[in-house]
C-alpha cells in the first residue's frame, strides 16, 4: 500500500482551508500523514490547526508558496507526496483513482488528473489549452501550467532528481517544476475529474502578478541554461522562450516601459545571440 503525504500551505485562508482539510480527511484511500504549512497566517490558522491532532502543523514567516511546500516536502514520511492548494478541494475517491493508475502503470512517478473549475462561485469550462495529457507532456507544458498542484501527486524521489520547487520565482512554479519532469520522464494522467479548482480571489497570484509570462520566461531560460534537453526539446523550448520574449517585450514597449525592455535583453543576452527579438 503507497503512503501518501497530503501537503497544504496556506497564507490567511482559514476558511477555505479547513474545506480542504475535511476533503483531505474524507479520501477513500486515507494519507499517511496531513502536513499543513501556515506561511505567516494572521487569521488564527495555526491555532485553528493546532486543535486538529491529525494535522502536523509546520509555522514560518511568509516566504511564499515555494518554500512552504518544500520545508512540507523535507519533512513528510509518506512514499508518495499529494499536493493541494488551500482553495481547493479534493473529491473522496481522488487519491483511491490516483493509486490505482499508479499501480497498473510502468512506473511514472508523477501521476495527475483532471478537475472542475470553481469561478467566483460558478462552475466554469476550460479552454481548449488548457486540455490535460499524460504520457509525454513536454511540449503540452510549455505553453502554460499544464498541470495543478492539487491534481498531482509525486513520487518522493523524483524531488531527489530534479529539485524541488523553485523559491527565487514567486509565482509560476509549479511550470517550472512541470518542465523539469517532463523533460525527463513520461507522467501518468487519470482521464477524471477529481477535484474542485477555486479561482476569481483577490490574493491569488494571478491576479499579483498580472504579467505571468515573466516568469515564464525565468523557468524557461533556465532549463535552456542546463544544456540537458534533448535536440528536439531544446528546438521545442527555444521557439517558446523567443515567442514569450517577443509578446512580453511589445508588450511593455507600447506602455512606454522601454528600461524594462532592454533589462530584460540584457537578462537572456547569452541565450539571444544577436536574435532580434522586437
Amino acid at each position: 500500500m503507497p503512503t501518501i503525504s497530503a501537503i497544504i500551505p496556506t497564507h490567511n485562508r482559514l476558511e477555505s482551508l479547513a474545506i480542504a482539510v475535511d476533503s483531505v480527511l474524507a479520501q477513500t484511500y486515507p494519507v499517511h500523514e496531513l502536513i499543513v504549512v501556515d506561511d505567516g497566517s494572521t487569521d488564527g490558522t495555526s491555532d485553528w490547526c493546532e486543535q486538529h491532532p491529525h494535522i502536523t502543523l509546520i509555522t514560518q514567516d511568509n516566504h511564499g508558496v515555494s518554500h512552504a511546500r518544500n520545508r512540507a516536502i523535507e519533512l513528510a514520511s509518506g512514499e508518495w507526496i499529494a499536493l493541494l492548494d488551500s482553495d481547493d478541494r479534493w473529491y473522496p475517491e481522488k487519491l483511491s483513482a490516483q493509486v490505482e493508475a499508479i499501480r497498473e502503470s510502468a512506473g511514472e512517478r508523477l501521476c495527475h488528473c483532471d478537475e472542475h473549475w470553481i469561478r467566483n462561485g460558478k462552475r466554469v469550462n476550460p479552454k481548449y489549452k488548457h486540455r490535460k495529457y499524460g504520457g509525454d507532456v513536454f511540449s503540452h507544458c510549455l505553453p502554460l501550467c499544464a498541470i495543478s498542484p492539487s491534481a498531482s501527486i509525486l513520487k518522493q524521489s523524483l524531488f531527489d532528481d530534479v529539485g524541488l520547487f523553485d523559491e527565487d520565482l514567486p509565482a509560476c512554479e509549479d511550470y517550472d517544476l512541470w518542465l523539469r519532469i517532463s523533460a525527463k520522464e513520461d507522467v501518468l494522467y487519470v482521464d477524471k475529474a477529481l477535484l474542485e479548482k477555486t479561482g476569481g480571489h483577490e490574493d491569488q497570484l494571478s491576479q499579483r502578478y498580472p504579467a505571468m509570462d515573466q516568469f515564464r520566461l525565468k523557468a524557461l531560460a533556465k532549463l535552456l541554461r542546463t544544456h540537458t534537453l534533448s535536440h528536439e526539446q531544446h528546438t521545442l523550448a527555444t521557439d517558446m522562450f523567443f515567442e514569450k520574449l517577443r509578446i512580453f517585450c511589445l508588450g511593455a514597449t507600447k506602455r512606454g516601459k522601454h528600461e524594462s525592455v532592454e533589462a530584460l535583453l540584457t537578462q537572456y543576452k547569452d541565450l539571444l545571440n544577436g536574435k532580434s527579438v522586437i
